[in-house]
């Protein structure tokens, strides 16, 4: 047995719709039982979910709002009269400063932008901010990615005679601000067919709006922000990814030429990873260490010199902000186990004087990560007596809701069901802690501390072809709301498995399974190879791709999660240097050896740890299922003499996820695992009949001349004594007249050496696939 290190939860799709979309739009089954688990209800949205063009674009003046919005800013054009983009310092609120700057540049406008920061101001409208820009002249303020909770900043601008159209897409709170117009599809009342877009998404379509067409030359800039703040990629964000996307391969933004240079991408076919993973991480550095002015300068210059000087800065700043989050990580885990261990605390909320409250939502997801426990992180600032902070959360826990709870202590918080943002009292911190730990013993169940994985669909591995697998392409991009595709594979088993890397730590194999082959690969997988049996039967979640080399193309199987839903037995048997390979395998969590002979005991707490002595159990004829219940492998190091004794073995260790079976030393004899036949017996009674006295140091001598080993001849005296064929004195065996003939039967010695020797044929002289057998035969024999 091999656990999987997360819960596995399959979809649920309409079988007979996918094969209807299917067969009507041509697609592998598949593909379309993906779509279907997408949410594709026909094969006319499939059709749109796989082209997703421009021209699926939704008209823009169906956001409420719009109408006004750009009759206002045409207007402010027209009259040259100043305009001021207020932005948010992450890679969206960048992506939408600056598409917003290109539109208005475009349009002639006089302009400019602010973007808040982040250790100063932070989130979002500020009525200080909103001042400065009415003194400096601005009548018109257009928020990009924020402003939708900004009810008393927007009242004070309205104080101030300026006109603040609000362009957002964060939840709207139950007042939404008085401005002059508020463009957000998630607002009540808003008739816009699609409520997902980003904060760069919301810009586009007043761009859209404002040129009267969609401004598909800004769709890089649109892609960048659309896949960095995880918005779900369905139907227009999908839209503005894929042409996003197509047009960050061959941009002609200077800025996004440098910043691909830069993160070494430019031989690279870009995808939506590069940009989560390399492009994003270096927007959001600058607001998180800095501010946001830089990443800004980038998108937006028309420099080549300026453009290599930001990105060369935002790279610098994100390896500063690499280091940063990897120190504050390795501080926040020590915290969590010496003052709130995971198997007290639900929660894990944990603060710090100096801590970056500009990534602490980067290490709240490293805690996640760690320890599977919503999660709180938050800097405190002593001089003002405030904590602020960034949550995450895992599936079944409603931070936002739970927050919501604690709001007494929580003058300032915002956010939704995974993520969310907060500022309070520092002395308030263990009221907060107290009341999200007792909301989680409520919500959650012990399942819930599992990691949970969301699987596709299970498929046979015949089902696999180069294909099927080169039709999942049209599903790209992908992200939120269209994951990479999760399939799982069952009852197949490994050949060629083998460790690959600079420093082995990859794995390499084929799967197969009824004559069908597949290449799979896990990356830092390589520790599986100690853990599983040749013939262990594997369940398998992977993503499918195509692997070209040297011009052949066929279908990969990359490792995500794998399991052996059975019990494995290791054949150790015979094994040189016995004692030193327990010592490497006895180091493993959860590892008990399980002894018959007291010399065995012996000899390997001579060499063991304290831990690994306490850990070795010497078999004395009772039930063993307490003192093996959490153990995960056991090694089973002697020979048992009785079947009884093992099979009370076998029923302890059923819930065992792996037997090591060492038993059989090739450095001792085998003498007392044959049972000596009825001629042997005969043989010695003769000499005895001859020789009637026998003296003990001529025993060696005898064995010599019966060419027997002295355990034999030993074993053979001892049943005689009790069948009381001899007598023993002080220094010699007696004969002993007149005995009454017994059978051998009669002799315990005898059925107890006999019974050892049967065992001893069935466990160490078999073959390693017989052993196999018998021991599970064994194992389910005494689990009836």
């Amino acid at each position: 047995m091999l656990k999987a290190k997360t819960r596995w939860k399959l979809a649920t799709y309409d079988d007979q719709l996918a094969a209807t979309i299917a067969e009507e739009c041509q697609l592998t089954p598949l593909v379309s039982k993906l779509l279907v688990i997408r949410g594709i209800e026909s094969s006319q949205k499939a059709r749109d979910f796989l082209q997703a063009g421009p021209d699926l674009f939704h008209d823009p003046f169906l956001l409420d709002g719009m109408e006004q919005s750009v009759r206002r800013i045409r207007q402010a054009i027209a009259d040259q009269e100043p305009i001021c983009i207020y932005g948010d310092y992450d890679a969206d609120g960048v992506s939408s400063t600056s598409l917003m700057v290109h539109v208005l540049r475009q349009l002639g406008a006089v302009f400019d932008y602010y973007i808040p920061n982040r250790f100063t101001e932070g989130y979002g409208l500020h009525k200080d901010a909103l001042a400065q820009l009415q003194q400096s002249g601005y009548k018109l303020i257009i928020t990009v990615d924020t402003g939708i909770s900004a009810v008393e900043q927007v009242e004070y601008a309205k104080q101030l005679g300026l006109d603040v159209i609000v362009t957002d897409h964060h939840e709207p709170p139950a007042i939404i601000p008085e401005a002059f117009a508020v463009i957000n599809p998630k607002k009540p009342g808003c008739s816009y067919p699609f409520d997902m877009l980003a904060g760069v998404g919301v810009a586009f379509k007043l761009g859209h709006a404002l040129l009267g067409e969609p401004p598909l030359y800004l769709a890089d800039l649109a892609a960048l922000g659309t896949i960095a703040d995880l918005v779900p990629l369905v139907d227009e964000n999908r839209i503005l990814a894929r042409e996003g996307l197509k047009r960050l391969n061959h941009t002609r933004n200077l800025g996004l030429q440098a910043l691909i240079r830069v993160c070494g991408l430019s031989d690279s076919d870009l995808s939506a990873g590069h940009v989560g993973f390399a492009l994003g991480p270096r927007l959001n550095a600058s607001g998180r260490l800095e501010t946001a002015e830089s990443a800004v300068k980038l998108l937006t210059t028309e420099d080549t010199n300026e453009a290599e000087a930001c990105a060369q800065a935002l790279d610098d700043l994100n390896c500063d902000r690499q280091d940063l989050v990897a120190a504050m990580t390795e501080e926040a885990v020590q915290m969590v186990k010496e003052l709130y261990p995971p198997d007290e605390h639900n929660v894990l909320v944990v603060a710090k004087e100096g801590w970056n409250v500009g990534v602490v939502g980067i290490v709240a997801s490293r805690l996640v990560e760690t320890f599977y426990r919503p999660t709180i992180v938050l800097g405190i600032d002593p001089e003002k007596g405030t904590a602020k902070g960034s949550a995450r959360s895992i599936a079944g826990f409603d931070m936002y809701e739970a927050l919501t709870a604690c709001k007494e202590w929580l003058p300032h918080y915002g956010g939704h069901t995974m993520a969310a943002g907060m500022t309070l009292p520092v002395e308030n911190l263990d009221f907060m802690r107290n009341k999200l730990n007792e909301l989680a013993g409520q919500w959650l169940s012990a399942d819930d501390f599992i990691p949970l994985t969301k699987v596709d669909v299970s498929m046979d591995i015949t089902q696999i072809s180069l294909e099927s697998v080169e039709q999942l392409e049209q599903l790209a991009p992908y992200g939120m709301g269209n994951p990479t595709p999760l399939v799982m594979l069952e009852d197949v088993e490994t050949a060629g498995m083998r460790t690959i890397g600079r420093d082995d730590n990859h794995l390499k194999c084929s799967l197969s399974k009824s004559g069908t082959t597949v290449d799979a690969i896990g990356f830092n997988w390589a520790h599986v190879t100690k853990k599983v049996t040749p013939k262990a039967r594997f369940q398998v979640l992977g993503e499918l791709s195509v692997n070209e080399w040297n011009g052949n193309r066929k279908p990969q199987l990359t490792i995500r999660d794998l399991s052996v839903p059975h019990q494995q037995i290791f054949d150790l048997r015979g094994s040189r240097d016995k004692a030193q390979k327990w010592l490497q395998l006895s180091t493993e969590p959860g590892s008990i050896t399980v002894l018959f002979h007291k010399d065995s005991y012996d000899l390997l707490a001579s060499q063991a740890t304290e831990e690994q002595r306490r850990a070795l159990y010497v078999f004395e004829h009772e039930n063993s299922e307490s003192v093996f219940s959490s153990s995960q492998n056991v090694i089973l190091y002697d020979l048992p003499k009785r079947r009884a004794d093992f099979a009370a073995i076998l029923t302890g260790i059923k819930e065992a996820e792996r037997i090591y079976c060492m038993f059989g030393d090739p450095d001792l004899g085998m003498e007392r695992l044959s049972c000596p036949g009825r001629q042997h017996f005969k043989e010695l009674y003769q000499f005895f009949v001859q020789v009637p006295t026998v003296k003990h140091i001529h025993l060696d001598a005898l064995a010599r001349k019966l060419k027997w080993k002295r355990p034999l001849l030993d074993g053979m005296l001892g049943i005689f004594l009790e069948l009381e064929f001899l007598a023993e004195e002080s220094d010699h065996y007696r004969l002993l007249s007149n005995t009454a003939k017994r059978p051998l039967e009669s002799s315990r010695l005898y059925m107890e050496w006999q019974e050892e020797s049967q065992l001893a044929t069935d466990l160490l002289l078999s073959s390693s696939e017989a052993l196999l057998q018998s021991f599970h035969q064994l194992v389910e024999s005494s689990t009836v």
